[in-house]
């Protein structure tokens, strides 16, 4: 089949049901808008969570230890994937950092080296809760450490709140899709009901559902094509130009994986393919159903 033919007649089947097909296309438009605006700010709502995640830290204070045994329960506490870093912080400095924190009035304390020696652990980004809970049990029980402190409580909310975030997001774009697709469907149905005697005129002269389907498919790659473009235009032009004169504060939203390109092309990527699945899904069904009462009379 010429890709001439399935084109022109993807554009003509548009042009068939004006009404219905430019409905089909904004409802596109505002779903994969919608997606993508989701997306960027889901996206930096992560980062910023794995920045406080990062923020986070395990203060181990220690006993007085001989350098031996400072190393070996460094090297126990380094050996746990759930570590991420770990720096060592002597009496020294940790009478030197009370001083700068305290100033004028915190000297005379500090120099009595009151503060013990400590090991400041970074948690890796991807550790769960219970598994920094689980270190920490297991730090507290090795020789030579006197306790262990840990926000737990802000990293349960931090956990909790990107949990909501994500189901909360999920479901409302999961349900913008499905509507998107919908109106495709609908869309390429009315379309294939126009055609019904051409259809059938097509089956008695040996035509497959393949071939009959093909135009209707180009059409919602067009009608999803279509609704990308303007989508991925409008974000664009809104994340880089409007937010940052009007709304200052979210300017700083970074680019999925800092490039505006990876997004932009996901959106017009999804758009396409909810064009042709709505159509696909619109096509199969309405054409054998089609041929079945073809067949029949």
């Amino acid at each position: 089949m010429s890709i001439n033919y399935v084109l022109r007649e993807g554009i003509a089947g548009i042009k068939r049901t004006r009404l219905a097909a430019f409905t089909s296309m904004f409802s596109l438009f505002i779903a994969v808008f919608l997606i993508g605006v989701i997306a960027r700010v889901g996206f930096n709502a992560y980062e910023v969570s794995n920045l406080l995640r990062n923020q986070i830290e395990v203060e181990v204070f220690l006993d007085d230890l001989d350098e031996r045994s400072l190393r070996d329960l460094q090297d126990r506490i380094n050996d746990r994937p759930e570590v991420n870093s770990l720096h060592y912080i002597s009496k020294d400095s940790a009478a030197a950092i009370f001083k700068k924190d305290f100033g004028f009035g915190g000297e005379a304390m500090a120099d009595l080296k009151f503060l013990p020696a400590s090991f400041r652990v970074v948690v890796a980004e991807d550790a769960e809760v219970d598994q920094i809970e689980n270190l920490v049990s297991e730090i507290e029980s090795f020789a030579g450490v006197d306790e262990v402190k840990f926000n737990i409580a802000l990293l349960k909310v931090l956990e909790a709140r990107m949990d909501l975030l994500a189901i909360i997001g999920g479901s409302i774009g999961l349900l913008i899709l499905l509507t998107a697709m919908i109106l495709v469907f609908n869309t390429i149905r009315l379309t294939i009901y126009a055609k019904r005697d051409l259809i059938r005129a097509m089956k008695l002269v040996g035509a497959t559902n393949s071939f009959i389907r093909r135009p209707f498919l180009m059409e919602g790659i067009i009608q999803g094509l279509t609704a990308g473009l303007f989508a991925s235009a409008i974000i664009y032009g809104l994340f880089e130009w409007v937010v940052p004169i009007y709304i200052p504060q979210l300017g700083i939203l970074s680019w999925p994986f800092g490039r505006w390109y990876f997004l932009i092309v996901a959106v017009l990527l999804l758009s396409v393919i909810l064009g042709w699945t709505g159509s696909r899904w619109a096509a199969r069904k309405f054409i054998r159903e089609t041929t079945v009462y073809t067949d029949s009379k």
